[in-house]
């Protein structure tokens, strides 16, 4: 796997951990290792920018994610393994808010981190939240892939 990681803020983070989790998600959602994914770390400033600007909403928020396409979740997509690399998309973090968030929730920072590193990856992949069913199946496959990964959803 391909994960490009960006780190433009200035919370202390788990790279490496963050990095792992990532190729983790594509692995275990089958990707292959042509797939590729961004990570950039943001400051609250820029994913508010980021906010305004591709959602139409005011503020700063925990993670953003911009698909390259319109994927299904558990479907992956075809893909010639001597072409261009399956390139996903990019998800953006916002590390202070999410920092806020961990406390507000009474969970580590580093397992908040990566609740929000997999939200991200899995709405790249298709998945959602917006129906009842959608968002249970997502908690769902987030709890799994962060239990693989040593940590806790809340």
């Amino acid at each position: 796997m391909s994960i490009f990681l960006a780190d433009e803020q200035t919370e202390q983070v788990g790279l490496d951990d963050l990095h792992s989790l990532a190729e983790l998600v594509l692995s275990e959602e089958e990707y292959p290792e042509e797939a590729e994914v961004t990570l950039l770390l943001v400051n609250e400033s820029e994913i508010a920018s980021y906010n305004q600007r591709f959602l139409d909403r005011d503020g700063p928020t925990d993670v953003l994610a911009f698909p390259v396409e319109h994927l299904l979740p558990g479907v992956v997509p075809d893909h010639d393994p001597n072409g261009p690399p399956l390139m996903l998309g990019d998800v953006v973090v916002a590390p202070a808010y999410v920092r806020r968030q961990a406390i507000d929730h009474g969970v580590s920072f580093e397992d908040e981190m990566a609740l929000m590193v997999t939200h991200g990856i899995l709405h790249l992949l298709g998945y959602d939240h917006i129906e009842d069913e959608e968002a249970e199946r997502m908690e769902a496959r987030e709890r799994d892939l962060l239990t693989k990964a040593g940590r806790t959803r809340r």
